[in-house]
């Protein structure tokens, strides 16, 4: 520390300040015997039960005949055991900072001339260093075992794998625990909240267990890319949320629903934050409110509508390389034709709509806005992507049907034009701005808004989807569904001649 304190900030490098800090905060945590120590014989002893374990378990399985169950065994303790000593390890990440504060000795480490950025990287990185450590030494200790009593090693492919896995957890759990401790009043409520980090990477250490036991581990290396991409938005969502003067000024938060719901009120009768209230309008709503809430999604839906245009080409390119097979085209210039020769009319179609077209216009309707509306939901719990995926799902079987259509020998833009073109001018932008809102959403806790706090940026970002989702996505898609349930099936029988 006095290191840091004497240094002017003119002859600190950036890295040599994490490094210095990242230096100091190791030392601190090793020289403690209390807290190495059993993190040292726990992650010495699981490793060796789990090598007793998988032995007694091929020896189990191989009297009935199924040693593919005992193969399959042992990368899974390999995982288990990489994945077990970050579990405890995660203790130092949640005091990095809260229970400094609770020692009173955080005030002269914030005095010193690093910036925000500096702090907050150098705790990260001394945190994931014991954690990350400690998983390789059960690994090593793990596969030591297996060497001595099994004589077996892991093919290089799988532990590549492993380590990368086990890399990339912690550091989504250690920097997930720093951003709870930049946060958290208590070390107390900070252990409590530490159940957001650990009960979502057990559910998905859990889904992991089923891939490895299928052996489809292609399928885990798309598990290590999204988690490469969460520790990327962690990072960043924790430098963005760190501010010193906030850290020493927070003291204990208490409940407080009537100034949450005075803060909703105040967003939701003004089109700025901190602007003056008004009086609910219908007109004012479209004039004022609707034009601020757009302008604060513009980021958002630019990025929707790339991942939609990306999404969608890569859709067509997929297919379009792919050998279908003869009886599929035909099956599909088959369904065109029969389309064209169909035994009702026109005016025979036409006298069923207002009693069919009904029931389909309100399940398009109800259909369209669910799936909308899940996506907002999953996004508060995504930083916005399961948001984007719920509109790619939607949209995929058109860049799939297309070039299908295309290989059946059937013009595939006459195929848009009949089946998506009519509802899809209204139904698609009021998807895009609608995962657009939600994106906001989640995006709110990565990058918070310039003289709002995290929790205000949120709920504006909450208020601004409801917004623009009554007043705008709602009757595009209402109309939309209008469309394709009276109106598209008509330009389908005029395009392909019905009848």
């Amino acid at each position: 520390m006095v290191a840091i304190a004497t240094l002017p900030r003119s002859n600190i490098s950036w890295w040599r300040g994490v490094t210095i800090l990242m230096r100091r905060e190791l030392r601190d945590t090793l020289r403690d015997w209390r807290m190495v120590l059993p993190i040292v014989l726990l992650t010495l002893v699981f490793p060796l039960i789990m090598t007793f374990t998988a032995t007694a378990a091929q020896d189990f399985v191989a009297r009935y005949g199924t040693p593919l169950i005992g193969e399959r065994l042992i990368p899974f303790l390999l995982m288990i055991v990489g994945f077990f000593p970050i579990s405890f390890s995660l203790v130092i990440a949640l005091e990095a900072f809260v229970g400094e504060r609770e020692r009173k000795s955080l005030e002269p480490l914030l005095a010193t001339p690093l910036t925000n950025g500096q702090l907050y990287l150098g705790k990260m990185l001394a945190s994931i260093v014991p954690a990350l450590l400690a998983a390789y030494l059960g690994i090593s200790v793990y596969l030591l075992g297996l060497l001595i009593f099994q004589n077996w090693h892991p093919p290089l492919t799988l532990l590549v794998l492993v380590v990368a896995l086990t890399t990339t957890e912690a550091i989504v759990m250690v920097s997930g625990a720093v951003v709870i401790s930049t946060q958290a009043t208590s070390v107390r409520a900070a252990n409590l909240l530490a159940s957001f980090i650990i009960i979502p990477m057990a559910l998905l250490v859990q889904a992991e267990s089923v891939i490895m036991f299928w052996a489809a581990y292609d399928v885990l290396w798309g598990i290590v890319v999204g988690l490469i991409v969460v520790d990327l938005i962690l990072v960043r969502m924790g430098l963005s949320l760190f501010n010193r003067e906030e850290l020493l000024g927070r003291e204990i938060d208490h409940l407080n629903p009537k100034g949450f719901i005075r803060k909703i009120r105040s967003y939701w009768a003004s089109a700025e934050p901190g602007g003056l209230g008004q009086r609910f309008s219908l007109i004012r709503m479209y004039r004022v409110h609707i034009p601020a809430a757009l302008r604060r999604l513009r980021g958002a839906t630019l990025a929707v509508m790339a991942a939609l245009i990306v999404g969608t080409l890569a859709a067509m390119l997929v297919v379009g390389q792919l050998k279908l097979p003869p009886d599929l085209l035909a099956t599909v210039r088959e369904g065109f034709t029969n389309l064209r020769a169909d035994s009702f009319s026109a005016s025979a179609f036409t006298s069923i709509l207002p009693t069919a077209n009904q029931n389909l216009f309100l399940a398009i309707l109800k259909n369209n806005a669910g799936s909308l509306l899940l996506g907002g939901l999953l996004s508060m719990f995504s930083f916005g992507a399961l948001g984007i995926v719920m509109l790619l799902v939607a949209v995929a079987p058109i860049g799939l049907l297309a070039p299908i259509v295309g290989m059946a020998g059937l013009n595939p833009l006459t195929f848009l034009f009949a089946f998506i073109v009519p509802h899809g001018i209204l139904e698609l932008p009021a998807a895009v701005i609608a995962t657009a809102a939600a994106v906001r959403i989640g995006a709110a806790l990565v990058s918070r808004q310039p003289k709002l706090t995290v929790g205000e940026g949120w709920l504006l970002a909450v208020i601004d989807f409801v917004k623009v989702f009554v007043f705008v996505v709602l009757p595009l898609l209402a109309v939309a569904a209008l469309i394709e349930a009276y109106i598209t099936p008509q330009v389908v029988c005029w395009v392909y001649h019905c009848g």
